[in-house]
């Protein structure tokens, strides 16, 4: 009986001591799982799932050596208010941290800005309460809506990130806007050579972004 129950105590402690060599290991480091949370140019409209922004982010920020997830949340066609409506759906995949890109289509539709900035403070409240880690990408607006509506619009991101205290990415379009060889037909929507250009420059931003975010 006494044999009994010192083997199985050894065998206890073998099995914790394995445990814990494959916790301390490198290699199974959690993975980060990263929430994109917006519209069409984040769910990668027009484009095969492999060539969209959050599988070319993905790919990049593993190229860097980081275990990371990139839970795309993309909507096309959505708004702020869409964004703020769905965000406790995708906070169900348990992000450790998130990047906000939203706002393009209220300024396409001429909605107002304070309807944005609004429904974008919201979103940032919630995803600061659950301590999600945030990146808050900003657009910036077409200039056939006039100056009044485009100092008023452009001026909702750096006013939010100071606010919560987020980081801000300045352009999500940045490296393909405006130039034709890095868009679809369309002329809005970047096509796979201009998701690269964007995924460059956003990329120091989301490994900053990353460092200070721990895999749940």
């Amino acid at each position: 009986m006494r044999y009994g129950l010192g083997r199985a105590l050894v065998n206890a402690l073998a099995l914790a001591a394995l445990l814990c060599g494959f916790n301390a290991n490198p290699g199974f480091a959690a993975e980060i799982r990263l929430l994109a949370l917006g519209d069409s140019l984040t769910a990668g409209l027009g484009l095969p799932e492999e060539q969209g922004f959050t599988r070319q982010l993905e790919r990049a920020l593993r190229a860097k050596g980081l275990e990371v997830r990139v839970l795309n949340a993309g909507v096309s066609g959505d708004t702020t208010a869409g964004g703020l409506k769905r965000l406790d759906w995708a906070l169900g995949d348990k992000p450790d941290a998130a990047i906000v890109e939203l706002g393009a289509n209220d300024m396409l539709r001429g909605l107002e800005p304070d309807w944005a900035k609004a429904n974008l403070d919201a979103i940032l409240a919630k995803l600061k309460k659950r301590g999600v880690k945030t990146l808050l990408a900003g657009m910036v607006s077409a200039p056939n809506y006039g100056a009044e509506y485009a100092v008023k619009f452009n001026a909702i991101y750096p006013a939010l990130a100071r606010q919560h205290g987020v980081a801000l990415y300045p352009f999500f379009l940045d490296g393909a806007a405006g130039n034709l060889s890095m868009l679809q037909p369309d002329g809005l929507h970047p096509n796979a050579g201009g998701v690269a250009a964007m995924v460059e420059r956003i990329l120091p931003f989301v490994e900053r972004l990353l460092s200070g975010a721990k895999a749940g």
